[in-house]
């Protein structure tokens, strides 16, 4: 929903995941519960020294962009894992699937006929007036008609319990590699935990993956598409996840500078000359994948790529132009979406969100800058935020001063105390 007045902060305490009352755990964490108490400190500490030992090994790092001296850090791992039971995940996994289904439907109507804008459903100002809304791609064909093969949803448990979503990514998400790794990593190191438990495995995934990538290859590929994956290279933030997947899936990882365009169709260069790649799973942002479609100034996307995918001899998965729906402006609506495509209430709650392109939004935000979280409609990663009630006096004045300039590039949420 939107935020329209609410105050920003709850008095509630934060949800405590595992116990329900001091010295009482939850049904779902009780077994946990006794093997850890049966378990020493000092035994404690070692097994979580072995799950880092397993990550520095394996060189599971991510870095973080802007630090001095080296910014490669291990990933954070906690040995006690979250339960959910049976019912939240059913409920979670039905309300994603709805809102990814209403969010390929807005993307493929937005980019088509644009029947939402002309229904006022949502405002159309907002949609045409984001930053991440590419006029140059309406009309363009799809593969298969998803834009979205791959979303990155993420999930607040909120103080009564109950799940919201704070954003959606669906330009080029990422994360799963770390999942997938924490699973194998805690089973190693604490392999009694899973007893008593039918864990739903997550391995799976990666064949998921690479099906979805399949499924939209040109029909001319036949039954073996080529299939890269499309990284900026070794100083991305997420290059661990980009060679993991690579080798998981069992196809070429590939920058920019290992195809080349001809004939309007995708190559890669091979030590045997060149070999046409139908399927880019691209980690790259729309600005940077082609510098004659984005940025000129680009130097790790494939200039023609953008015409070959528009001739259909390339599918590229997520499809371009998916920022307009992980906008944070146009995504604080997606209740009203989901409402428009399907006739549904939405399953899972959305975080309040203030819109500071409304003026009413706009003056409750500044008047409450020491205790909202903003962000950037476009921003990713957490990068051109605001925690308000963290940051400095300096800071929010900042903040102030980009808000008035810029009103339609920020957004404001409450601070959300997440779980424990």
């Amino acid at each position: 929903m939107v935020a329209t007045e609410a105050a920003p902060r709850s008095a509630e305490l934060p949800y405590d995941e595992v116990v329900e009352a001091p010295g009482h755990p939850r049904a779902a964490y009780r077994a946990l519960w006794e093997r850890f108490d049966s378990l020493s400190l000092a035994e404690l500490r070692r097994r979580r020294a072995l799950a880092e030992s397993a990550f520095r090994t394996e060189a599971i790092t991510f870095s973080v962009q802007g630090e001095r001296g080296g910014s490669e850090r291990l990933l954070p791992f906690d040995i006690v894992p979250r339960v959910l039971l049976p019912d939240e995940w059913r409920r979670i996994e039905l309300g994603l699937v709805q809102r990814v289904t209403a969010l390929n439907l807005f993307l493929a109507d937005v980019y088509g006929e644009q029947r939402i804008l002309t229904a006022g459903a949502v405002p159309p100002e907002l949609v045409l007036s984001s930053p991440q809304f590419r006029r140059e791609l309406v009309g363009f064909p799809v593969p298969k008609g998803i834009h979205c093969q791959l979303a990155g949803i993420d999930l607040v448990r909120q103080p009564d319990g109950t799940f919201a979503v704070l954003e959606d990514n669906l330009r080029t998400p990422s994360g799963i590699s770390y999942v997938l790794n924490n699973r194998r990593v805690l089973r190693r190191v604490l392999p009694e935990l899973f007893e008593g438990y039918e864990v739903r495995p997550v391995e799976g995934f990666v064949d998921m993956l690479l099906a979805g990538l399949r499924a939209i290859a040109p029909a001319r590929s036949g039954d073996d598409p080529s299939i890269a994956l499309l990284t900026p290279g070794p100083l991305n933030s997420a290059y661990f996840e980009h060679l993991f997947l690579a080798k998981q899936m069992g196809v070429e990882l590939v920058e920019g500078s290992d195809l080349a365009v001809r004939d309007e169709s995708i190559y890669m260069r091979t030590t045997v000359g060149l070999k046409r790649v139908d399927v880019i799973y691209r980690r790259i942002d729309d600005e940077f994948i082609d510098p004659v479609f984005g940025r000129l100034d680009s130097l790790v996307g494939v200039p023609g790529l953008v015409n070959a995918y528009r001739r259909g001899n390339v599918a590229i998965a997520n499809g371009l132009g998916n920022g307009v729906a992980d906008d944070k402006a146009v995504n604080a609506l997606v209740p009203e979406i989901i409402s428009y495509y399907l006739g549904e209430e939405p399953l899972l709650d959305t975080v309040p969100t203030y819109l500071c392109l409304r003026d009413d939004d706009r003056s409750f935000v500044l008047d409450h800058l020491d205790e909202l979280v903003v962000k950037t409609v476009d921003g990713s990663g957490g990068h051109g935020m605001l925690i308000g009630p963290l940051a400095s006096a300096n800071r929010r004045e900042e903040f102030r001063r980009l808000i008035l300039a810029r009103p339609r590039s920020f957004i404001a949420q409450p601070l959300v105390e997440l779980s424990v």
